[in-house]
């Protein structure tokens, strides 16, 4: 199934995940939580796959975190919801019963960085940067 936000790709054994909205550093919407939710149910789901990859499009990201711009129109009951359900996603992530790698090819900020600590692997490209930038809000 083609996603808008992402990117799901199958090699052999090996699936791999690409954050797909370079424009916007792959920052962190609704719709990515919810199309990464369905795709990790999905490997979960299949004998087959014996390893996860997680990586960002473009050069700059890996993700950089929530898309504030998006967040700023959030009703409270709107923003908790999508914290919980990020939370979700770094449960599924951790819960997984194969190895999952973050490539991580840039900036991992925020949720980035969260993601990529929930992986069993971090690969990081000599241009990769972690940060938790949000403590300055």
């Amino acid at each position: 199934m083609p996603y808008e936000t992402i990117i799901h790709e199958v090699e052999g054994d090996i699936a791999i995940i690409r954050f797909n909205r370079p424009k916007v550093l792959n920052a962190i919407n609704p719709t990515v939580v919810a199309e990464l939710r369905e795709c990790l149910g999905k490997i979960a789901s299949d004998s087959f796959i014996r390893v996860l990859v997680l990586t960002g499009t473009g050069d700059k990201a890996f993700v950089a975190g929530a898309d504030i711009a998006t967040m700023k129109d959030f009703t409270p009951l709107e923003g908790k919801a999508f914290s919980q359900q990020g939370h979700e996603v770094l449960f599924q992530i951790e819960s997984l019963p194969i190895p999952v790698i973050a490539c991580v090819n840039g900036f991992a900020l925020g949720g980035g960085t969260e993601i990529a600590m929930a992986c069993d692997f971090i690969y990081a490209a000599d241009t990769a940067q972690f940060g938790q930038p949000e403590i300055n809000l």
